[in-house]
């Protein structure tokens, strides 16, 4: 005789069928669909969270590099001007240094004034995508 354990009882037994209503049921699908959606968008937020502060402490780094490089260039034209201090008065070598840094500058930026006159404001992409899906929410059979 042989005696049933209570795991092969369960997988035997027939599983219990539910009678409910359509409505029910698309009532139970726009809910989970709702907790669904809600869980997604905590895990967006959390991962963008994570990711802005790893993009905080990138842009700190950055910023103390940019401090750096700047202290680089301040001693080497110190460096500069004490070089042709030797071969010339101080006054003249700091007026050549200081010349050379505003030629330099004037350079950069005549370069990126004519960069940004090539930047858009305006998302040109989504305003295009924008119009079409207007387009067709008017007439969605064409």
């Amino acid at each position: 005789m042989a005696t049933m354990s209570p795991l092969s009882r369960v997988r035997t037994a027939e599983p219990a069928v539910r009678e409910e209503s359509t409505g029910q049921l698309l009532s139970d699908i726009t809910s989970d669909l709702q907790v669904l959606f809600r869980q997604e968008l905590e895990l967006a937020k959390a991962e963008l969270k994570q990711e802005g502060t790893k993009a905080g402490k990138a842009a700190g780094m950055f910023g103390g590099a940019g401090f750096a490089g700047y202290m680089v260039l301040l001693f080497l034209s110190l460096a500069a001007v004490f070089g042709l201090a030797r071969v010339m008065d101080e006054g003249w070598a700091a007026l050549i240094v200081a010349a050379l840094w505003a030629i330099a500058a004037a350079v950069l930026y005549q370069m990126g004034r004519a960069r940004m006159r090539t930047v858009s404001p305006k998302p040109e992409n989504t305003v295009q995508t924008l119009k079409e899906d207007a387009q067709w929410a008017r007439h969605p059979t064409k």
